[in-house]
């Protein structure tokens, strides 16, 4: 096998390399060796039990950070990536065949829950629906120009004779010889650095598709990467595209009507984003096409959302989620929870079924809800949703309106420590909260109020376990599962049932 080549831009003056032999993966989703000196050493682009040559990104006292710049003795576990080049900012996983991959997120599990003490009551699965690429519906591309010469090295005539270039009387040259070239282009993990990319095997096609075309057509306009901040484009199940242009300048007309109807995409718009700040908020819109708005439905269940929404970006994986979940809304459990298993764990008695019915019928709590397609799919006939993000709950109360939910389906826009009077404890309550987990007052309500059931969907399994260890002085792990949502990333989602103690 050839040695992997990652190559990396850091403020060093020379660069520095050790080798040393990886030992496992951590939570981060980085291979860790030791260094001579008893140092932890956090690499990208390398497997446990593979020796390799690392350039070093970080040094801390305790610790330091890089990326592999050469695999010594691989790991049969080890593939070649299909994005060989930017691979390492998209996804790092591609380097490792799919079922360690699968192997790996079951390990981290397990370790974020015994790092608190828990043990898990079943064995740890986690479901993937296989398709490893052309999964997201959502991309994010940067921009990058350089300026390049237009000047040929030996300027010549038609007939091979050498010509001089044009100049004026005081023998500045009067042709254009020099433009920026314009490319999409992806972060460098561990660096200010970026990488020119075509897209990226991730996504699906028609994105890959519509960021060529768009990047085409801005390289026949007076622009360059100094303009411009980042390209969003999001595609629905049917492949229909919205794409959002984020400009660091307040360029007017720089698209025309035609243009952009000529584009393999639904609609798009021209957003002018303060350039003060690194990520891609609208500031202004500048300019609008066609329809910018996407529809898609959630186990059957009709939902419209923006370009720059909140929604769910491997659709397939998170409806098998959420079934699983409905399942336990309903009083009963998923086939793989293994209902005979003893409930009897740290004391802990199992709730009856018949009591989680009729706590159902006092309705569902759902915590950081975002647009609602957890509450609005699976949270039973009365469902109040919290929401702490304001254009979150704008599109939640449209998609309430869109199903006549009115009645039957309240949406709240507060940080869910800010509504606790909603945590009862005759309701069922789920909760899908960011990677931080669930804010510490939260907890408290939780245990205060007791209710008899939390779904808890988490997308960071070591501030789950926190939280579930926290929760542990009245509730006991019922069920739970693991989730591919994000293939060849180091990326986890993981579902907790907790049901009260009796």
């Amino acid at each position: 096998m050839q040695p992997l080549l990652c190559s990396i831009l850091i403020d060093m003056k020379q660069p520095q390399f050790v080798t040393l032999k990886l030992e496992k993966i951590v939570g981060g989703g980085q291979a860790i060796g030791t260094l001579e000196d008893g140092r932890k050493c956090f690499v990208w682009g390398g497997l446990p039990g593979e020796t390799v040559t690392v350039r070093i990104t970080k040094k801390k006292s305790r610790f330091v950070e890089g990326v592999v710049a050469k695999v010594l003795a691989p790991s049969p576990e080890r593939i070649e990536p299909r994005d060989p080049d930017s691979y390492l900012s998209t996804s790092p996983w591609q380097i490792m065949s799919f079922d360690a991959e699968q192997r790996h997120k079951a390990a981290l599990i397990k370790e974020a829950f015994e790092l608190h003490k828990l043990a898990l009551p079943n064995p740890i699965e986690v479901f993937t629906d296989r398709r490893e690429f052309q999964y997201r519906n959502k991309v994010e591309f940067s921009w990058y120009s350089d300026t390049v010469s237009l000047e040929p090295p030996h300027p010549q005539d038609d007939l091979g004779q050498s010509r001089a270039v044009p100049t004026d009387d005081s023998g500045k040259k009067t042709t254009d010889d020099a433009r920026d070239t314009l490319d999409l282009a992806f972060f460098r993990r561990g660096s200010k650095g970026k990488i020119v990319v075509n897209g990226t095997s991730l996504a699906h096609p028609e994105i890959n598709t519509l960021a060529r075309t768009i990047r085409d057509l801005l390289r026949t306009k007076p622009v360059s990467a100094r303009n411009l901040k980042t390209l969003l484009i999001r595609s629905d199940k049917q492949g229909n595209c919205v794409w959002q242009l984020y400009l660091k300048d307040e360029l007017l007309d720089l698209v025309t009507p035609d243009e952009a109807a000529a584009l393999p995409a639904q609609g798009g718009e021209i957003i002018y984003s303060d350039p003060k700040s690194p990520a891609s908020r609208v500031t202004k819109r500048l300019t609008a096409f066609g329809d910018t708005t996407l529809a898609d439905t959630i186990l059957g269940v009709p939902f419209r959302y923006a370009c720059e929404g909140f929604f769910q970006v491997n659709v397939p994986v998170y409806e098998q989620a959420l079934r699983d979940m409905k399942e336990w809304v309903n009083g009963s459990s998923f086939e793989s929870s293994h209902s005979q298993n003893n409930p009897e764990r740290s004391g802990a008695v199992l709730m009856n079924d018949d009591n989680t019915e009729a706590a159902n019928k006092q309705g569902t709590l759902d915590l950081y809800s975002g647009v609602g397609t957890i509450g609005l799919t699976i949270g039973g006939s009365h469902v109040t949703l919290v929401e702490s993000n304001e254009h979150a709950v704008n599109e939640m109360k449209r998609n309430i309106a869109q199903l006549g939910r009115e009645n039957t389906a309240r949406a709240v826009l507060a940080p869910s420590e800010k509504a606790l009077g909603y945590i009862t404890s005759d309701q069922l309550v789920i909760v899908d909260p960011p990677r931080a987990g669930l804010h510490a007052d939260v907890i408290a309500k939780l245990l205060e109020a007791a209710p008899p059931r939390i779904i808890y969907l988490s997308c960071n399994p070591v501030t789950q376990a926190r939280d579930a260890a926290l929760l542990a002085a009245k509730y006991f792990i019922r069920a739970h599962r693991g989730y591919n949502f994000f293939p060849r990333t180091p990326h986890i989602e993981h579902l907790v049932v907790l049901d009260r103690k009796m």
